[in-house]
């Protein structure tokens, strides 16, 4: 018998196509699990809002919710926190989340992995894990994490992953602590040959307080770190050939969240994503599948656009990184302006010429950093 030829292709490949074919069904494809709220840091930007009220779920919930998100055809899951490690029972749910077949990637800030631990996620190897450095120095780390040690700790724990050959990413939250040192945290991790991506946005705690914005670097900073950084230089140049103006939708949610993600919190809280929290299906009340399919389509999904508002009526709402979970958080309305993301925006739209502004740049570097100063100067 002849063997059915199968090509190669990418993993990205494979994701894309899988993705393509699925968004108007709406299959659960990705979904991100807070093990735990718990963490061992006190990270000045964290936007984790910790109660000690509540009652974790159990290993026997996680397996039972793991069995019903497979069963709905979840494929890629994010298993987070809070620091994931701090569980006691870390490991028999990531091994019951493993043998369900999830193409699993760990989020963990390192310091409190153990040769042991990670013998073992070699023997049940994540499809990654992630990192995040929050300096390349002892002082500028843990001035953010605020915890003594935690630097040495979060290093070792690098060097055990890649002893044991664990697919590792790094990855940073750019501060304004931090800022001076984002490159030679970039040099760090390319030396030891892993990928490393930052994120220069910074937003409000769950709860609503605002004290990790104080931490922010400015627009301006944010768009030049976007031309210094090559491959985000490239992807937004692409992104504005691509896109020359708005895709249009009448709905409040019209990304992929609650469409093709999801997320669950440590109480079984089931959202459509880590940001927008505020209407939550409880699984320890009723099932994933009544709670996809019923309350998140007639809850979330079904609410409409209100175009009195300025971003619903934005020719640049898709180069703008706000969305309806952000504006609640940030300014008490899903449909309310970000002002520092709004600032963003337009200033990435001078420099890479998307929509109205494309006129107004040319594509040698002199031309945008030019602009970028005068933006400055008038802000200053």
């Amino acid at each position: 018998m002849e063997c059915i030829y199968i090509p190669k292709i990418s993993y990205r490949e494979f994701s894309e196509t899988i993705h393509s074919k699925v968004g108007e069904k709406r299959i659960p494809l990705n979904g991100s699990i807070e093990v735990t709220l718990r963490c061992n840091l006190r990270c000045l930007h964290c936007y984790c809002s910790y109660n000690s009220q509540k009652k974790e779920l159990s290993y026997k919930d996680f397996c039972r919710i793991f069995d019903e998100i497979a069963d709905m055809g979840c494929l890629w899951l994010l298993i987070t926190g809070g620091e994931p490690l701090l569980r006691e029972d870390f490991l028999k749910i990531y091994t019951y989340a493993k043998k369900k077949g999830f193409i699993i990637t760990l989020f963990t800030n390192a310091t409190l992995l153990t040769p042991s631990i990670v013998d073992y996620l070699k023997d049940y190897p994540p499809f990654a894990v992630e990192v995040t450095l929050y300096g390349i120095t002892k002082s500028t780390y843990e001035k953010i994490t605020r915890i003594p040690g935690s630097f040495n700790r979060c290093i070792e724990g690098i060097h055990l992953l890649l002893e044991r050959k664990i697919p590792l990413r790094l990855k940073t939250v750019v501060m304004n602590l931090n800022k001076h040192e984002l490159f030679k945290i970039k040099r760090f991790a390319e030396n030891l040959g892993v990928e490393f991506r930052f994120d220069p946005l910074i937003n409000p705690k769950l709860d609503g307080s605002k004290e990790p914005c104080k931490l922010r670097i400015s627009p301006q900073e944010v768009i030049e770190l976007d031309l210094m950084d090559k491959k985000r230089k490239e992807a937004w140049e692409e992104f504005c050939k691509k896109f020359p103006s708005p895709i249009n939708s009448e709905w409040l949610y019209s990304c992929s969240a609650g469409r093709t993600s999801f997320h669950i919190d440590p109480y079984g809280d089931l959202s459509i994503c880590i940001i927008a929290r505020f209407y939550a299906y409880n699984l320890l009340k009723g099932t994933f599948k009544e709670g996809w399919e019923t309350f998140i389509p007639e809850k979330i999904l079904s609410l409409k656009k209100d175009n009195r508002y300025e971003c619903n009526r934005c020719q640049l709402r898709d180069l703008c990184d706000r969305c309806p979970g952000w504006s609640q958080l940030e300014a008490g309305n899903p449909q309310e302006v970000v002002d520092y993301l709004c600032q963003i925006a337009h200033l990435r739209a001078k420099v890479f010429g998307f929509g109205r502004e494309r006129k107004e740049v040319g594509k040698n570097e002199k031309e945008r950093k030019e602009i970028l100063l005068q933006t400055s100067d008038k802000r200053s």
